[in-house]
């Protein structure tokens, strides 16, 4: 495949003009769609203008290469446009650009294109190359131009330059690796070669790594260059003084980067932190796109956790629903009635039970790097399993004072205190305070002697990392979900006791869905099993199942775990009928909503939730709260505490549950396709 190959003729305009960046690109989205490329123009489009929110495309000398890689491409593709009087493209250097690629790249494995991207990529650095194409009086001698510069051109791996000169190395990387990755490497490669100097550049494209530097290179090397956007594998030059900057200084800024390598004044890279990413990248994304980058990286590393322990838990309750367990006979026991299903849901739980810390340590891990990692996770796990409980302990009941009575009072809770769980959304929050701490903690100790490094990776961050987070988890934020929890606790009791059972199935099955097995999530839940509890209260001091007070407490079950039943359907439906919403991951976990929800697994929303909350998390309460009106409306009731549809054998109305069931998960999917953003792939 050739450079010519993609490019259509009905995709190329010479003599063009715009108002504007917006204009610019809304024309060349125009002529790739002319050359039938795409298969959802408009979310194509999204997905340019999303590329150019992270940072501009306009790379300097009058050239811009807007780029997308979506699955509303149906091949690959490039539009080309010439503007003899320039447009305002927001370049790097502040030049007009008057030289346009867009680039078309479908979401595939296959990406046999990319090498011809990459080759488009480093002719344009060839000034005589451009000035030609801007020159070009006619599509033909515009195709021209690029088969004869294409057909002379052929990139050079390994050492290239002068054998006798300083060695240089250097990596360049960009989220998309298809056009800035190739285009850093040719100038820095170019540049060095004039300055008399070997040179070798790995690229990290969408293609994988390329023209990779070895070990005996590294050790040799009088200087290094790293010029990335994204992470790079950076454990393999610790010792080793490195620049690390954005990939655009590479293209712009060759000269600048390799004196500075080469001087010797670049900072040495510490081991032991994992893979670094470039410092220049974070000046480029806004804080949202920041905060959002590193949200995913932890979702993406919990979601195989949700997945796998949900359904093994679904698993077990399905083995005692056959084995003749899935009524209210097995109470708070069901789904562990025989060894082969308590073993699945033994197993299945502790993989849940690792989801928050897992989503927590990777967050850190994307801000800070490994050093995060484990601060991340003890936060994580604080997160989910909340404070230490005070009569655990042999000083429980003993008279303290001062200092010790504090760290009492306000670290630990008592046996019948609050809930201190902070569930996933803790997570978010002791994610993004461990990676904050480590940083600061590497800023407090830059200036400590150079041969105490090794220290700060093994013992400083560490040590460091884990109290800070431990205090701010302990002493904060868990007592102020506690409080939270008390204060939701007392409302629903206010509720029932004023019969009002339609407005407290609405917030029951609302709360369900908020924060999926968090805080909130778990009060309702636990207001239900109370509800349970009174209610064999009152039959076990004579009352019938049909007295009205007995009704009320199944009532409010019902709610709940209808509830908790819509987020992951309704998801999932979300998934089937508005595809293009999201990734091609979310989608592939629809299946699987489906079986958690049907099990009242509610944590497979979790990570739709946490990589979308202003969007997922409204949608899910509403439908989640719809369902537990209806439930309440329709006077549904659940003698049994967990199972889903397993024991729907104890469900009173039980197709009038369904029912309920099914429209809020309606609810939850139409709002999702409504307000739901397409999803850049």
């Amino acid at each position: 495949m050739r450079i010519i190959d993609l490019l259509d003729k009905k995709s190329i305009n010479l003599g063009a003009s715009a108002t504007g960046k917006e204009d610019v690109i809304n024309k060349m989205v125009e002529l790739m769609d002319a050359s039938g490329k795409l298969s959802d123009v408009e979310t194509y489009k999204k997905g340019v203008f999303a590329r150019e929110e992270e940072s501009t495309t306009g790379i300097g000398e009058g050239i811009a290469i807007p780029h997308c890689k979506s699955d509303s491409v149906k091949a690959p593709g490039l539009a080309a446009m010439t503007l003899p009087d320039g447009v305002d493209y927001d370049a790097l250097d502040g030049a007009p650009v008057n030289l346009i690629f867009l680039i078309a790249a479908p979401n595939t494995e296959d990406n046999v294109h990319l090498d011809v991207l990459s080759k488009l990529s480093t002719l344009l650095m060839d000034e005589s190359f451009t000035d030609s194409l801007k020159s070009a009086k006619s599509v033909d001698e515009f195709l021209k131009i690029i088969d004869d510069a294409e057909s002379g051109s052929e990139h050079e791996e390994g050492i290239v330059g002068d054998a006798s000169g300083k060695l240089v190395l250097a990596v360049t990387a960009c989220p998309t690796g298809i056009a800035h990755t190739y285009m850093a490497a040719e100038a820095l490669e170019k540049k060095a070669k004039e300055l008399g100097l070997s040179v070798k550049v790995e690229t990290r494209g969408s293609g994988g790594a390329k023209n990779v530097l070895t070990a005996d290179e590294i050790k040799k090397a009088d200087g290094i260059i790293v010029a990335a956007d994204t992470k790079v594998p950076m454990d393999r030059f610790a010792g080793k003084k490195v620049v690390i900057t954005k990939v655009a200084d590479g293209i712009n800024k060759p000269d600048e980067l390799i004196n500075k390598a080469l001087s010797g004044s670049a900072p040495v890279y510490e081991g032991g932190a994992g893979d670094a990413e470039s410092s220049g990248s974070g000046g480029k994304l806004g804080i949202g796109a920041a905060a959002y980058k590193h949200l995913m990286s932890g979702v993406s590393h919990m979601l195989p956790f949700v997945i796998g322990g949900g359904i093994m838990v679904a698993i077990a309750f399905l083995i005692d629903t056959i084995c003749g367990y899935g009524g209210a006979e097995a109470g708070g026991n069901f789904g562990q009635m025989t060894p082969l299903s308590a073993f699945f849901k033994y197993v299945g739980g502790l993989s849940m039970g690792l989801m928050v810390p897992v989503l927590a340590g990777y967050i850190a891990y994307s801000i800070a790097d490994r050093p995060g990692l484990a601060v991340g996770f003890v936060g994580g796990l604080l997160a989910s399993s909340g404070n230490a409980i005070l009569e655990g302990f042999p000083f429980a009941g003993t008279e303290m004072g001062g200092f010790s009575k504090f760290i009492a009072d306000f670290g630990f809770q008592s046996a019948n205190g609050g809930n201190t769980v902070s569930g996933f959304l803790g997570g978010i929050l002791a994610g993004f305070l461990a990676g904050g701490i480590i940083l600061c903690l590497k800023k407090l100790t830059a200036n400590i002697p150079q041969t105490l490094d090794g220290v700060k990776p093994t013992l400083i961050y560490p040590l460091c990392g884990v109290f800070c987070i431990g205090v701010l988890m302990c002493f904060i934020f868990n007592p102020l979900i506690g409080l939270v929890n008390t204060a939701l606790s007392d409302m629903l009791s206010s509720l029932n006791d004023a019969g009002l059972t339609a407005v407290l199935g609405l917030i029951l099955g609302a709360m369900m869905a908020i924060d999926m097995g968090g805080p909130i999530n778990k009060a309702a839940y636990v207001f239900g099993t109370g509800m349970l509890a009174t209610a064999a209260d009152l039959v076990a001091a004579g009352a019938q199942q049909t007295d009205p007070n007995v009704q009320a407490c199944y009532i409010a079950m019902a709610s709940i775990m209808v509830g908790g039943m819509v987020p992951p359907v309704g998801i999932a439906i979300a998934c089937l009928v508005f595809p293009k919403k999201f990734t091609r991951t979310e989608r592939g976990s629809a299946v699987s909503n489906i079986v958690m929800g049907c099990g009242f697994i509610t944590e497979g929303a979790i990570p739709f939730a946490a990589s979308d909350p202003l969007h997922v998390i409204p949608c899910t309460m509403v439908g989640a709260g719809v369902a537990g009106l209806l439930s309440a409306v329709f006077e549904c009731t659940l003698m049994a505490p967990h199972g889903g549809v397993f024991v729907f054998a104890t469900v009173g109305s039980p197709f009038l549950y369904i029912l309920a069931w099914l429209i809020g998960s309606v609810v939850t999917a139409v709002m999702l396709g409504v307000l739901k953003k397409p999803a850049n792939e």
